[in-house]
């Protein structure tokens, strides 16, 4: 059975970042342990209801992802085992599936964000201006419209509680400079467009997605955090595809859908998500996980 793990606890471990789903812990001036938990964020709120066997199910993915792409951008995985540093007495078969040791990278302040189909904030933002992060956009298209060529749209990467804010680029080049800004949007569209044509041929559509970047020593990017996982993606099913709804999806938008049936400001706390939006969330996170990367955990 699929693990639950609402918050790691490894004791003489040196944790360093517990954000909406990661807990980073510090193994050396070169490497950290992640360990994707099993909690949920929506709104960019952490909600109070973990989803079992979600944090397993991300790193999997993400791991299938980091493999698959290699060619295209490196990545933060070491490939060590993670047996070899959790302390005496920790269960492994609690984070064997969840943990990954990384290099230790200096994180880029952005959230990657690309897009292929016009869902979401974009949609609202172009509704509004017609533009979408200072690029303006055709008139006339509709919501889930596939977009004449997918679109770089970086924004703030908020702490925990707080809302990310879309940007234009030009604003992410007056905070991290012309070279490396141009290095992230050429890295997101690369990634996104390979991973789009990959995952079409098995019936999903990847409607947008985010990554986040870090930097070495020596100034390299990789590719880091998680990647084309159901809670930095929208995936659609190809055959339930519609344009001018919002169709269904294998990610965190089911839940999404059931929050804002309710009388939530979209701040902390978060409400409580009932048994059966949960059970159904595991699922749809475990049918991506098969269709994509031929993945299933027990």
């Amino acid at each position: 059975m699929p693990t639950t793990l609402s918050e790691s606890r490894l004791p003489g471990l040196d944790l360093i970042h517990r954000g909406k789903v990661r807990d980073v812990y510090a193994l050396s001036a070169q490497e950290l342990l992640i360990v994707a938990t099993d909690r949920l964020s929506a709104f960019d709120v952490v909600l109070p209801d973990p989803i079992p066997g979600k944090g397993e199910m991300l790193c999997q993915i993400s791991n299938f992802w980091f493999a698959q792409t290699a060619h295209l951008v490196p990545n933060h995985l070491t490939g060590k085992d993670i047996a070899t540093v959790l302390p005496p007495g920790t269960d492994l078969a609690t984070y064997a599936r969840r943990s990954v040791i990384t290099r230790r990278l200096r994180p880029v302040p952005v959230e990657a964000i690309a897009r292929g189909y016009l869902i979401g904030s974009g949609w609202k933002d172009y509704q509004a201006s017609g533009t979408l992060c200072g690029i303006t956009l055709p008139a006339g298209l509709r919501q889930a419209e596939q977009l004449p060529q997918p679109i770089f749209t970086p924004s703030t990467k908020a702490a925990v509680g707080d809302h990310d804010e879309n940007i234009s680029f030009d604003t992410l080049v007056a905070r991290i400079g012309a070279d490396l800004a141009e290095q992230v949007r050429d890295a997101t569209l690369r990634i996104y467009r390979w991973a789009a044509a990959y995952a079409a041929q098995r019936g999903i559509l990847i409607a947008d997605t985010k990554f986040e970047f870090g930097t070495d020593e020596d100034g390299k990017l990789y590719i880091m955090d998680e990647m084309l996982t159901p809670d930095s993606s929208r995936f659609w099913p190809a055959d339930e595809y519609r344009v001018g709804i919002s169709p269904p999806s294998y990610d965190k938008q089911f839940v999404r859908d059931y929050l804002e049936t309710l009388d939530w400001n979209k701040t902390a706390p978060g409400p409580h998500v009932p048994p059966p939006v949960i059970a159904a969330t595991a699922a749809k996170y475990a049918e991506a996980l098969k269709r994509l990367a031929d993945i299933t955990l027990d």
